[in-house]
């Protein structure tokens, strides 16, 4: 895993809007897989203030390989992106780390911030503590359209993870 250049420090408060970020550009959450580290495609997410915190929240279905890693591990890192990144997206989106170095596959390389893993070619970057996980549950749902994304059953685990870090391209 390579050092970090080209980034600054910069407080949680100082970043950008986050509906943006995650709704409109592109997101990995990157979490170690034992070797290096595995980055999944995210555009469910949400960051605010939480037990006098700043969080970022991410969801995670249990069939995912992210899943059983997301549950081994402490840290995680979050990785935005602009379009430049769609077809990288799709494909960390689509592909299984189970069987595929996604990272590689991409062109990506591997960072590393205070022994989390970070996706290098990112325009920001949060280094976060997971502090809770619940799963979704059916009937907790309000809205029961809502229940049309989960077909299958395989309602997402919730994390809400502490912002340790942010890290922006100078």
């Amino acid at each position: 895993m390579e050092k970090l250049k080209d980034f600054r420090e910069i407080s949680p408060y100082e970043t950008e809007n986050s509906l943006k970020l995650i709704g409109k550009d592109y997101m990995l959450i990157t979490t170690p897989d034992g070797e290096g580290a595995n980055a999944m495609t995210a555009s469910w997410g949400c960051m605010g203030v939480l037990w006098n915190k700043p969080v970022a929240v991410c969801f995670i279905r249990p069939q995912r390989y992210s899943f059983g890693l997301a549950e081994q591990s402490d840290y995680a890192s979050l990785a935005f992106f602009g379009s430049e990144r769609r077809d990288a997206m799709a494909f960390c989106g689509s592909k299984s780390g189970r069987d595929t170095d996604k990272i590689a596959a991409c062109g990506f390389t591997l960072g590393e911030v205070d022994g989390v893993p970070v996706i290098s070619e990112a325009s920001l970057l949060l280094i976060c503590k997971k502090l809770y996980a619940d799963d979704l549950k059916e009937n907790c749902f309000i809205d029961k359209a809502l229940l049309g994304n989960y077909k299958a059953g395989d309602y997402h685990r919730v994390y809400v993870l502490e912002i340790q870090k942010v890290l922006v391209r100078q």
